[in-house]
């Protein structure tokens, strides 16, 4: 009996994501945690198995282990498959060769016999950097009616955003007719999500001319898509209208993590039709203390509010000692901030402990930046910290 899949997804999750600072200083940016309850890379495994493709490759390198732990054999998902399902693929020794992935299309290179074994018509290509809900079955389908050889997802950006993307000049029925690698002067504002439908053979030949070209950076969106525009192969936009949030850095993160609260988020996480799946700490109920305050705020299990917490995010795990506020931040799973301690408009990452009459951040009304604090630190009572370029090692 012969087995194959229609589509294998690939998911690109080993970038370093320096962009964030210290959150990602022993952990990839894919396993940064979003929401209180989440990590990024929930949302494309979500995605993907939302949308009907149960075969997906996890493309890890740098600091892969809390990833590849978070992970697991994917069951939180519904990946843990017999034949199929989730599979962390790291760089590894061959017998002629060895090297860390070069750029995005070397990474698949390097793994294409680990699709080929599924024989897929088609490949997904996604990033593990981004926080959105998107029907990939959807897109697949376009890619098929059209008879494309590539499909490129994009979404209408600002104009005075656009220059901080890579650009699709498309005809009027979604033809790409040229690619601007963030233009000063962009043509259209029709950005790239990093989100590629392939046909399998197709992505196969330039995957493997891609490879031996010395003089190619061996990336999808320097090399291998205008290669594959310059010689003729059809390639169309795919225009996403939903929410989507590139989170590579702290500002984004912070923004993301803002949008879902209100009585109207603008990026609804509880949408039943649409479920997002975690691997979330089992916890008991959070517990609001005798005089505690909340205001427009996430607070996940686990959770021991004494003080103040006003337009914030909690995951779990963390407590907010008496007379202590939190403002306008995130504060990461199992994070405590000690009695009369003020954290304002900041980031604080996981098992990070706050003395008490501490000051973290400044105002947001007043601050140059958001405040990071890095995870597994113990502050000492009566500091005061702002800004993300801080080390504090007490």
């Amino acid at each position: 009996m012969i087995r194959k899949k229609k589509c294998v997804a690939m998911l690109l999750a080993g970038g370093q994501g320096s962009r964030l600072y210290d959150l990602t200083s022993v952990i990839a940016k894919p396993a940064v945690s979003f929401g209180g309850k989440y990590r990024i890379i929930d949302f494309p495994l979500s995605n993907c198995v939302n949308s009907g493709i149960d075969t997906v490759g996890v493309l890890t390198q740098y600091q892969p282990l809390k990833l590849n732990e978070y992970i697991g054999n994917g069951q939180p998902w519904d990946l843990d498959r017999a034949f199929g399902g989730v599979h962390i693929l790291s760089p590894y020794q061959g017998k002629h060769s060895s090297d860390w992935y070069k750029g995005t299309a070397n990474a698949i290179y390097q793994n294409l016999h680990f699709i080929k074994q599924f024989d897929p018509d088609y490949v997904l290509i996604l990033s593990g950097d981004h926080i959105y809900k998107m029907n990939y079955s959807l897109m697949l389908n376009y890619h098929i009616l059209k008879n494309s050889d590539c499909t490129i997802a994009a979404i209408n950006v600002p104009i005075d955003e656009a220059s901080r993307f890579g650009i699709l000049n498309t005809k009027e029925d979604g033809t790409i007719y040229e690619f601007e690698e963030k233009p000063k002067k962009p043509k259209s504002t029709l950005a790239s999500m990093g989100i590629y439908v392939f046909s399998a053979e197709k992505l196969y030949k330039y995957l493997e001319e891609d490879n031996f070209d010395p003089s190619s950076s061996n990336d999808f969106g320097k090399d291998v898509l205008p290669k594959m525009l310059s010689c003729g192969e059809k390639m169309l936009a795919y225009e996403f209208n939903g929410y989507w949030k590139d989170v590579g850095t702290i500002d984004s993160l912070y923004e993301a993590n803002m949008d879902l609260l209100g009585d109207k988020p603008n990026f609804d996480v509880a949408d039943a039709s649409w479920k997002i799946q975690s691997r979330s700490p089992l916890a008991p109920p959070h517990y609001i203390g005798d005089g505690a305050k909340t205001v427009n705020s996430i607070i996940m299990s686990g959770c021991e509010i004494y003080g103040s917490v006003e337009n914030s995010v909690l995951a779990s795990g963390v407590v907010v000692k008496k007379g202590a506020t939190v403002k306008n931040s995130i504060l990461m799973a199992e994070t405590c901030i000690g009695e009369n301690s003020v954290v304002d408009y900041s980031i604080i990452d996981e098992n990070t402990v706050i003395g008490k009459d501490c000051a973290i951040g400044e105002s947001k009304e007043t601050a140059k930046e958001i405040t990071v604090v890095a995870r597994d630190l113990t502050i000492k009572d009566g500091s005061t910290v702002y800004g993300r370029q801080n080390s504090v090692k007490a």
